[in-house]
């Protein structure tokens, strides 16, 4: 069994956040500073924008979240990572202008992670959960051989402790680098959330922006509860290949969590700074909080 490791260790939000971290890695100039919204061109200070949880204080846009700033608002400060000793590597030698090591090298710089993926166990409104979070940052939140493999190894582990499991989706589908090995992660994911709901453990699934391919056709909607967060774009394939295919325009909404909410393939669309509140809600009905 790996060494479990706790990565929300500090003594404030600031420092959960990774605020600290990213500090020095800020350039000092105004616009780091500033955010512009990309809905409705409202610049907006940072802390602002961070204080209100990436969420655009005028029209309500979503930016996207990186998994330490999600965890940190879900979490109740005890996240333990699993897994984390689990790294890629090119198992087909991928062959390109930028190798790709040298692509996995630059992510794991930039987002400070070390996979699409951040998987332990921690507790939402004293509730004991196994949490996942997949960042779009890294690799387009691509489910590769690893990423997989930390899901599968989170929802086994949370089958053996009996605790629900809470994922988080963002993603751009498989990763090419890793080609078939890549394809085959949606099957394992898949059996591994059979096994664990076979034993009547509850799973939710939060899909993000974006969430699509293939971590849209396998776990991501699988869960007994599946929860999407405001204007999250969600599917398989993407809008213009489909309206190639079918040559037919699509709905303005199409593949938005409204739109699938109204064709009842998702539970409820939740505004993210009312997520917490609403998981602990969900989990209430299911299992009891952590004794003090």
């Amino acid at each position: 069994m790996p060494e479990w490791r706790s990565i929300l260790g500090g003594s404030s939000r600031a420092e959960s956040r990774g605020e600290g971290r990213r500090a020095k890695e800020t350039p000092a100039n105004d616009a780091a500073l500033w955010s512009k919204c990309p809905k409705c061109g409202e610049v907006l200070y940072r802390r602002d924008l961070a204080a209100n949880l990436d969420v655009c204080t005028r029209c309500g846009y979503h930016f996207r979240m990186s998994a330490y700033d999600r965890i940190a608002s879900i979490a109740d400060g005890d996240f333990v990572e699993i897994g984390d000793e689990i790294v890629s590597s090119d198992p087909l030698g991928w062959s390109d202008k930028k190798s790709y090591e040298a692509k996995l090298k630059g992510d794991r710089e930039r987002s400070g992670l070390s996979e699409s993926v951040l998987c332990g166990f921690a507790t939402i409104g004293g509730f004991p959960v196994a949490l996942g979070v997949m960042d779009f940052h890294f690799r387009g939140g691509t489910m590769g051989r690893v990423t997989g493999e930390r899901i599968t190894l989170l929802l086994e582990e949370a089958r053996r402790r009996k605790v629900p499991c809470v994922i988080f989706a963002a993603s751009g589908g498989a990763r090419m680098e890793e080609g078939m090995l890549a394809l085959m992660q949606m099957a394992k994911t898949t059996a591994a959330v059979s096994r664990f709901m076979e034993e009547d453990n509850f799973f939710l699934v939060v899909l993000t922006d974006p969430t699509t391919g293939g971590v849209a056709a396998s776990f991501a909607f699988q869960a007994d509860v599946i929860v999407a967060e405001s204007k999250a774009v969600v599917g398989f394939a993407g809008r213009r290949v489909i309206e190639q295919t079918i040559r037919q325009r699509l709905p303005d909404q199409f593949q938005t969590a409204e739109f699938l909410l109204e064709k009842g393939a998702i539970d409820m669309v939740v505004d993210r700074r009312k997520l917490k509140d609403t998981l602990v809600r969900l989990l209430g009905y299911t299992c009891h909080p952590e004794p003090t």
